[in-house]
């Protein structure tokens, strides 16, 4: 692997942004390691540390870094279609989204698989057995909750066609619409009691970070600190003022989310997140042009949505061999349950280092397409609607878990319940129909 790292490293163009690969990896980081951090384990269940002290939830500011993943989502799939555009001048509208599509969901659905089908056998053959109780049933129901992020991902990259057009016809404009969107549910729900209009804020919040990486693109994001001081501005007053939660996370019992659906308050807390990481960009590409810290970039881009997938499974795995081995589990938030985190979280990304060397095969891309073979027209639609099953599968499936797998336990996605084989059925048959609609007829 090192020589591989080594190569890749080497061969990487003057002109590649490295800034945006050292973000993907660095968000990604900093949600694994504020799960492992906030999970509050004990005999008796599973908690959250930013309820038993709520003067953490402040941290939520800083450790919720998903608006920057999907930030450079959006800075990503604008140069990958445009370059797919211009290798393909003759190509049909429907056989490059197609490309584009099978490309961009390669690496994350082909992990994403391998975890749904590895942790869906585990789970049958645990409650077959008659298990499925205590901390094992938790794990059951909780280690499928990050696929939710993997949902929203592939809306983004199914809707990047239209939406950049867009961009590229009204720029700024097309982020303040979503924006405005974004605003008009929020007061539909709270100042009108609309029901169910918070859920399109799934698609108008996380639409409107993606644009923002549009810009980011374009190199229209001119001041940052503008970006950064109105977005902080704007979230400190909607959260004192406002309805919203000072987390910026979900919290057991609250009655608002920022998160779930999200807010008008996490798109502003976006906004400042993408102009602080903007400042950040000159003197992080001065450290990025040495070798060594190049390379382990390089490297962790391999392996983090491998880690991302495995990382709740590590944790819960170190908890029960924790309490397998009867060593006490402090009160959370005590003296003593401070000092064993280092020791918890080192255990977890040891464990997680481990699930990675297992599972990290399934990230690496497959050989491309040989050219000369474009897809096959009609091809858009069809991973239109592979792209529509995977994410209502992959959100589904984030929303029940798999305890309960055989006595019909379901959940509601949006206002259809949904059980565990269901979303693992939309989920497996959405892959294969964006595998069949990449290829096309013509390819060998």
């Amino acid at each position: 692997m090192g020589s591989r790292v080594r190569e890749l490293a080497g061969a990487t163009p003057a002109t590649r942004d490295r800034y945006v690969d050292l973000l993907r990896v660095a968000s990604l980081a900093a949600v694994v390691l504020g799960h492992w951090l906030m999970a509050a384990v004990t005999p008796d269940g599973v908690g959250n540390l930013l309820a038993v002290v709520p003067a953490l939830q402040p941290l939520t500011w800083l450790l919720q870094v998903m608006p920057v993943f999907f930030f450079v989502g959006g800075f990503s799939h604008a140069l990958s279609y445009r370059s797919l555009l211009r290798t393909r001048p003759g190509g049909s509208d429907d056989s490059v989204y197609s490309a584009f599509l099978r490309a961009r969901l390669q690496r994350l659905l082909r992990p994403t698989t391998v975890f749904v089908l590895v942790w869906g056998a585990a789970a049958l053959l645990v409650q077959l057995l008659g298990g499925g109780g205590g901390l094992t049933g938790v794990t059951l129901r909780m280690v499928t909750q990050p696929l939710w992020f993997i949902g929203i991902y592939l809306a983004m990259v199914a809707f990047t066609p239209p939406l950049l057009r867009l961009h590229e016809r009204y720029g700024w404009g097309a982020f303040a619409a979503l924006a405005g969107a974004a605003a008009a549910v929020d007061v539909l729900r709270f100042a009108a009691g609309v029901p169910y209009v918070e859920f399109l804020n799934f698609a108008f919040v996380w639409l409107a970070v993606h644009q923002l990486g549009f810009l980011r693109a374009d190199g229209r994001v001119r001041r940052p600190a503008l970006l950064a001081g109105a977005g902080l501005a704007a979230a400190c007053a909607l959260v004192a003022f406002g309805p919203y939660p000072l987390s910026m996370v979900g919290m057991p019992g609250e009655k608002v989310s920022n998160m779930a659906p999200p807010t008008l308050a996490l798109l502003a807390h976006g906004l400042w997140l993408v102009g602080a990481v903007e400042l950040l960009r000159a003197p992080a590409a001065r450290l990025l042009e040495r070798p060594r810290v190049w390379r382990t970039v390089v490297a962790a881009n391999g392996m983090a949505m491998t880690a991302f997938l495995w990382h709740l499974t590590a944790m819960f795995g170190v908890y029960g061999a924790l309490l397998a081995l009867d060593v006490p589990l402090p009160a959370p938030a005590s003296a003593a349950w401070w000092a064993q985190v280092p020791l918890r979280i080192a255990c977890a990304a040891a464990l997680t280092a481990a699930l990675v060397a297992a599972f990290r095969t399934f990230e690496r891309p497959a050989a491309p397409k040989a050219p000369g073979h474009p897809a096959a027209s009609g091809g858009g639609p069809l991973a239109a609607l592979g792209a529509t099953l995977c994410l209502l599968g992959v959100l589904g499936l984030s929303m029940v878990g798999f305890n309960g797998l055989l006595d019909g336990r379901t959940a509601l996605l949006i206002a259809i319940p949904v059980s565990a084989p269901a979303a693992v059925a939309m989920t497996l048959g959405g892959w294969l129909l964006v595998e069949r609609a990449g290829r096309g007829r013509g390819a060998r």
